[in-house]
């Protein structure tokens, strides 16, 4: 078939078989999703026009028409969304565009093994993330008064001229930012260390500032898990567990999922 393809995923083409895509519409709007079977994989695809989603104009569309890219990126994420919930799914990045079908049975053929080995990892799985959230002010209180360095440091001070101890003040200020930072450093990596326990894989991400996430908490960690089903709710109770523990400190847990398993899928 001639003409541009966009890839949303790759699932078993068994489960194509066992339970039908449902009518979804594709990325223009216009068409419809629909699945084509290569070997023991099925991608999961939609027809759009060349010219209208030339490479030109995808890259004009993605760095200048935010609107665009929102209801886009959007359509892209819901779609994989639903995709996971009904197959096991390879999801593809946003933009994932192929010349024709005849390009792109060929890119999945070159790496059916590596894809085989991806959906054996997510089946029966899924993605979490995790994200810790800090209110500073508060860590900080704690910090300030438990922590033996600053101690130390403000013993020192008390025993240096006046003349003296203002600019010394100002180091222990920066000093006791630095060891904020630390605790949340350490207090999120030994949660992590613990969670583990409950998923077969995680890795950390980058954390965002307060102009994407909106809250006027810091957040500390982020990160994301790949769980079999039967133990995401003895990883849930723990995160639970943790936010009764830690609320009045300033800690805060935002669990959310499942995801499809952007993190821990492989393409090519």
């Amino acid at each position: 078939m001639d003409g541009l393809i966009y890839l949303y995923g790759l699932v078993p083409a068994r489960e194509t078989e066992q339970q039908p895509l449902p009518a979804l519409k594709g990325f223009d709007g216009k068409g419809e999703i629909y699945t084509v079977p290569i070997g023991s994989i099925a991608a999961i695809i939609c027809s759009l026009d060349p010219i209208e989603y030339s490479e030109e104009v995808i890259k004009d569309k993605t760095n200048n028409d935010m609107e665009w890219l929102r209801e886009k990126a959007f359509h892209h994420h819901e779609t994989a969304l639903k995709l996971s919930k009904l197959y096991t799914l390879i999801p593809l990045k946003f933009c994932t565009l192929y010349k024709n079908q005849a390009s792109l049975e060929k890119a999945v053929q070159s790496n059916e093994a590596k894809m085989l080995d991806t959906l054996d990892l997510i089946t029966g799985n899924e993605e979490w993330n995790l994200k810790i959230y800090c209110d500073d002010k508060l860590l900080k209180e704690k910090v300030s008064q438990s922590n033996p360095t600053i101690e130390a440091k403000r013993e020192e001070i008390s025993q240096l001229p006046k003349g003296k101890q203002f600019f010394e003040k100002k180091k222990l200020d920066k000093l006791i930012e630095s060891e904020l930072q630390e605790e949340k450093n350490r207090v999120s990596e030994r949660i992590h260390e613990h969670l583990q326990q409950y998923t077969l894989k995680g890795t950390n991400k980058r954390t965002w500032n307060k102009d994407v996430t909106g809250r006027k908490e810091n957040m500390t960690w982020n990160s994301v898990y790949l769980i079999s089903v039967p133990r995401v709710e003895e990883f849930l109770e723990q995160i639970q567990e943790y936010e009764k523990e830690m609320k009045k400190k300033g800690w805060q847990f935002e669990a959310s999922g499942p995801w499809p398993a952007y993190h821990f899928s492989c393409f090519s």
